[in-house]
């Protein structure tokens, strides 16, 4: 299904040739990161073949139009010296195209799970969206936006760090337990130099963070002594409620006795109970 079918937009199928340098790019495009070495291929195969594929443009209110969807397209034909791309002209608004955008780049696979979350940022931020509308406009659960907005917590240098050593999304979710940018990137290096998966990488986590549990401070004298006294009042109130408990049996007929003697290491308590026969 045609993209602008899908968000119910008017969209002619008539391909206009628009010239390149008419077509700004679209400010919320998600994708970032675009290879070298393939744009240089596609270009490639645009000087050959030509653009198969036509962007997707929509009239811009600065003038000229707007990319929705077909940057990487766009960048390729500029290399390849092409002054005119075929278009489809699609009568979306502001809040449409970036949608489109980015849900284009998904269906493609085209984007890092960090450029995923930024993208899925930007659509909240931009138009006021709730976690909910932006799950339901991009197709995906509450839960799973929220787990891709938490990877926004990672500072920029640990970002780097793990697209550079292509660790997984899974990776990058259980490292965020880890407090410090410093304690964080050692164990990056650490994951990718012993190559972990995501669970001996969790296990790793979980052993750093409990080697970073601080001992105990040792005992005050006076905490010392007021521990002391909740013993001794405990003991106290233990001893009461046995001699209670004798005196109960001794007013029922029972002959019970209770007997405490004091020795080096405390105290001896023997309680004697005659059984039935007796």
């Amino acid at each position: 299904m045609a993209m602008g079918k899908r968000y119910g937009l008017m969209e002619n199928r008539r391909v206009h040739m628009i010239k390149t340098e008419d077509i700004r790019r679209n400010p919320h495009q998600p994708r970032k990161v675009f290879d070298e070495d393939g744009l240089n291929e596609l270009s490639e195969s645009i000087r050959q073949f030509g653009v198969l594929q036509p962007l997707t443009v929509r009239k811009s209110p600065l003038g000229g139009f707007e990319l929705v969807a077909g940057e990487r397209r766009l960048r390729a034909s500029k290399l390849a010296g092409m002054k005119e791309v075929p278009c489809i002209l699609l009568d979306a608004t502001e809040k449409q195209s970036s949608i489109i955008a980015l849900v284009e780049n998904l269906q493609r696979c085209d984007l890092d799970f960090f450029e995923e979350a930024e993208g899925i940022q930007s659509l909240i931020r931009q138009f006021g969206l709730s976690q909910d509308e932006a799950a339901r406009r991009l197709g995906r659960s509450q839960s799973a936006i929220a787990n891709k907005l938490r990877l926004l917590r990672h500072p920029q240098e640990v970002t780097a760090a793990i697209r550079k050593h292509g660790l997984t999304e899974r990776h990058a979710r259980c490292l965020l337990r880890i407090e410090g940018l410093e304690a964080r990137l050692e164990a990056i290096e650490h994951v990718a130099l012993e190559k972990l998966n995501v669970a001996q990488t969790e296990a790793y986590v979980e052993q750093l963070l409990t080697r970073a549990i601080p001992p105990a401070a040792p005992e005050s004298d006076a905490k010392r002594s007021i521990r002391t006294l909740y013993v001794f009042k405990d003991v106290r109130l233990f001893l009461n409620t046995i001699s209670h408990a004798i005196d109960t049996m001794r007013r029922s007929g029972v002959d019970a006795s209770f007997d405490k003697e004091e020795e080096d290491g405390g105290l001896r308590l023997t309680i004697s109970i005659p059984n039935a026969k007796g």
